[in-house]
């Protein structure tokens, strides 16, 4: 993995003797010592840490930037304000497919923070950049800033003992001081837990990671790994971009509509995507639950007997919480949404409920 980009955090990991895996062109840590079952266990009762610095970061500043980025992106800004944060989509204009799923991130009506997936920031800024008008620019930050997601019931007592402003409203942020720098304070995540996402100068993430595993000693942190980040979301039914939704995914396929401002003037894809809401998208994406002992996994397929193949599952894993396979899986509309399916795992049909996510109660937003 010698041409992985590596997290500013990579001696930390290697200290605490991660397990890492290749993901979106970096070396990032899949699981430590602890394992997934715990990391996961320490998020949903406790808290946990995550390294996401490979989340891509690209600032789209000057003159109108609200506006512009609120003209290309799905979602409508201009319900949020300064300080507020926004899950959107980037979709192709000519089919409607997910170019990537981001947050936005409005600091004023002239800088928009934008945090896309990792795989998907060159072409999101480059998406950006081509339709920009003069006076506007268009910054990859990528590489420049970290990413640490404290999550967990006890986030705010971690964060709350470094200092850092806690308490405040789902998808909005704060600048708080650190070791002389910014960081980004924001409400959010990927676990369905109450936490927050950190943005924090390179320069200052040792000092950074070092201080929560400290403050959070007392509340039994652990470091957590893609693995158990993957576990976390695929529970709260959140979509990964490269399984459940991509460039051959629509978001009315993801079932991601109320992502799209839809009285909104204009948006990538707006006109192709009307017409699919208007008619009906011919395949859904809907949650998967065991009623035995299968653990789905990506491309296996759904039908509804063993001869009518009806689709096939996105993403799957088995979930830590509920003791049972759960997953996503791209359906034909045509299903009942609380059909029973069989899914061929390794030649064997195993039964499943169709279900709406979450298959856990999230407490993502409780105040």
């Amino acid at each position: 993995m010698a041409d992985l980009l590596r997290s500013p955090l990579h001696d930390r990991h290697e200290a605490l003797g991660a397990k890492f895996s290749a993901f979106g062109g970096w070396s990032m840590p899949l699981e430590y010592a602890s394992g997934v079952v715990k990391e996961h266990t320490a998020v949903r009762e406790a808290v946990g840490v995550f390294d996401v610095s490979h989340l891509g970061k690209a600032v789209v500043a000057g003159p109108g930037a609200v506006d512009f980025v609120n003209s290309t992106l799905t979602n409508d800004l201009r319900r949020i304000g300064p300080g507020q944060a926004q899950y959107t989509l980037c979709c192709d204009d000519a089919t409607g497919g997910v170019v990537d799923d981001l947050i936005a991130y409005v600091y004023g009506e002239e800088r928009v923070l934008l945090v896309p997936n990792a795989a998907n920031t060159a072409e999101v800024a480059r998406r950006l950049a081509a339709a920009a008008p003069a006076g506007l620019t268009i910054t990859d930050e990528h590489r420049d800033h970290a990413v640490l997601a404290v999550q967990g019931t006890k986030s705010d007592e971690v964060l709350a003992a470094i200092g850092f402003p806690v308490g405040h409203d789902y998808m909005s942020f704060a600048v708080a001081a650190f070791e002389g720098a910014d960081v980004v304070v924001c409400r959010t995540g990927y676990t369905g837990e109450r936490g927050y996402e950190l943005i924090a100068p390179n320069a200052v993430a040792v000092a950074l990671w070092d201080a929560i595993m400290t403050a959070g000693a007392p509340y039994g942190v652990l470091p957590c790994g893609l693995g158990a980040r993957d576990t976390l979301r695929t529970e709260m039914g959140y979509p990964l971009h490269g399984q459940d939704i991509s460039l051959d995914v629509t978001p009315n396929e993801a079932r991601l509509g109320w992502a799209v401002g839809w009285k909104k003037d204009a948006f990538w894809g707006r006109e192709v995507l009307a017409a699919e809401r208007e008619t009906g998208p011919k395949r859904v994406l809907r949650g998967i639950v065991a009623t035995g002992r299968g653990i789905p996994r990506p491309h296996m397929s759904v039908s509804l007997t063993a001869d009518v193949p009806v689709g096939e599952v996105t993403s799957g894993t088995f979930s830590p919480t509920l003791r049972k396979g759960v997953g996503l899986a791209l359906v034909s509309s045509s299903v009942a949404p609380d059909a029973e399916v069989g899914v061929d795992i390794r030649g064997r049909r195993e039964v499943f409920q169709l279900v709406k996510p979450p298959f856990v109660d999230p407490s993502v937003r409780e105040a």
